[in-house]
């Protein structure tokens, strides 16, 4: 697989302190694109990320935790003019609000050259999020060219998580045109039931979703921490949430869809790739950070073994 997009330095305060008050910041990375990538590496599954990052030392940082991740990072650019993007999160009581300072950033001047890289030609699937478009012209650009093959022409598969970032687009009727535009171009589509709310209409179910986005050979909408349901060519399948104990919700869409791709490229039926995108979600929830550690294998294949009902028995 091979993952396209923005990566950066992450600022956190230690647990229980805030912005206001606290005295340390903890630093680590935090890009959508490059978590699919990290998780699927975790899997078992060879995984390369493209993107670019400033010549300094947040640069080298992310670089570094990446690869540290057994992705193949060598195609990621650096930038001597541009900066590596910022972010610092702020943790609150009703959830955690997330400072982004990436404008100029070296990811922001990506365009679609980026696919001639020749990862592309040996690649089974390409990742890509509703992110990248909301930072520049020329990063719009690249997924657009990324999409524009029609599918049955393509060399690979595109799968594309809506994950939609308000604060990337001021102007919301802009983000809901965009993302649907792009996000029925896909051929795997993961969207959240309340991002899809957001953007496109407060009454919506996941079939209502699937009715805007018909042609994604497969659409996965996730409500939340109660279930994922799966629409295909045939019957649509729904499989429950475990039940997990949340430090931190930022990262687990990314894992999701990594467990979920992962599940389809071992060739598993759509019930099997639906659980194991739930249980490497668990273990981004786990966390503070965006990249938490994965059950063992044993865990992972007994739980994908579970019954029906043993399962469930779970959520």
């Amino acid at each position: 697989m091979v993952c396209v997009g923005e990566t950066m330095a992450a600022l956190a305060p230690e647990p229980t302190a805030s912005l206001d008050t606290g005295d340390a910041l903890r630093l680590a990375v935090a890009g959508a694109e490059s978590n699919v990538a990290m998780y699927l590496a975790d899997l078992g599954i060879s995984a390369a990320w493209l993107s670019a990052l400033g010549d300094d030392p947040f640069g080298r940082r992310v670089r570094t935790a990446v690869a540290a991740a057994n992705v193949d990072v060598s195609g990621v650019r650096s930038d001597p003019h541009r900066p590596t993007g910022l972010l610092v999160k702020e943790p609150g009581p009703t959830g955690t609000r997330v400072h982004y300072y990436r404008r100029g950033s070296a990811a922001s001047a990506l365009g679609p050259d980026v696919l001639d890289d020749p990862r592309f030609g040996s690649a089974a699937l390409v990742h890509l999020t509703g992110v990248t478009p909301a930072l520049s012209p020329s990063c719009g650009a690249l997924v657009e060219r990324a999409l524009a093959t029609p599918p049955a022409d393509r060399r690979h598969a595109i799968s594309f998580d809506v994950n939609h970032r308000p604060a990337l687009w001021p102007d919301r009727t802009a983000a809901a045109t965009v993302l649907r535009g792009l996000a029925d171009r896909a051929d795997i589509v993961f969207v959240g039931l309340d991002e899809a709310r957001h953007l496109w209409g407060a009454d919506l179910d996941a079939g209502g979703v699937r009715a805007l986005l018909p042609r994604p050979r497969l659409l996965v909408v996730k409500d939340g921490g109660r279930d994922a349901t799966a629409f295909g060519d045939g019957p649509e399948v729904t499989v429950p949430a475990p039940r997990t104990e949340v430090v931190e919700p930022v990262g687990a869409g990314d894992a999701f869809a990594a467990g979920f791709l992962a599940g389809l490229l071992r060739g598993g039926p759509l019930t099997s790739a639906l659980r194991l995108g739930h249980i490497t979600a668990g273990s981004a929830l786990g966390v503070t950070g965006d990249h938490g550690p994965l059950p063992d294998a044993a865990t992972v294949g007994r739980l994908l073994g579970l019954t029906d009902g043993a399962w469930a028995a779970r959520a």
